[in-house]
């Protein structure tokens, strides 16, 4: 493992979202110290998040919601897979078991991981699990779209893999997380 030393942190933002500043040098790749350098680091905390799968209906079962952070760049309202962050004392899976069910209604037959990744680790140390999860109708024990004392307000969207794979293609789900999914998904079912 290569050597960081650290001179001083200071959390500069301290609220929903965390906002880090550090002081420090780094070793080269050739074994030399970089010089003193400022680096930001964005901490929101881990994520979990599942790509839905009906096997019986071949359907994917994904969520539609506003989304601030996109609204000035984009459509504000994002087509993305099932997700929430992971509060200090849970596991992913719990985590998915709970959102799962919070945002679609249904209790999890199959939960399997994909992969972790860091999101934009340029600037920010949050990582997604990202997990694949089958339903199935039968298993509908609630009525989903989200916690209302959260503000929540999700639409559920189903469709086949190929009519997802159409809007990557045609822009409009643009999530990186439901990306990943559904090109691991499409690898899967081959």
């Amino acid at each position: 493992m290569r050597k960081v030393a650290i001179e001083d942190r200071q959390l500069i933002l301290d609220d929903f979202f965390k906002v880090e500043a550090a002081r420090l040098q780094f070793e080269h790749f050739d074994g030399s110290m970089s010089p003193v350098v400022r680096r930001l680091n964005f901490e929101r905390g881990d994520a979990a998040a599942a790509l839905i799968f009906k096997p019986k209906s071949q359907t994917l079962f994904l969520i539609n919601q506003f989304r601030y952070p996109t609204y000035q760049k984009g459509p504000g309202w994002m087509t993305e897979v099932v997700a929430g962050m992971i509060d200090k004392n849970d596991s992913p899976e719990d985590t998915l078991k709970r959102e799962i069910f919070e945002e679609s209604g249904y209790q999890v037959m199959v939960l399997e991981q994909i992969a972790t990744f860091y999101v934009s680790p340029g600037g920010s140390s949050e990582r997604i699990f990202l997990f694949y999860a089958e339903v199935d109708d039968t298993q509908k024990r609630g009525k989903g779209g989200g916690v209302a004392g959260e503000q929540e307000d999700i639409s559920p969207v189903e469709m086949t893999l190929p009519e997802a794979l159409e809007q990557v293609r045609a822009g409009t789900i643009l999530d990186a997380k439901t990306i990943i999914g559904l090109f691991w998904l499409k690898n899967r079912l081959r």
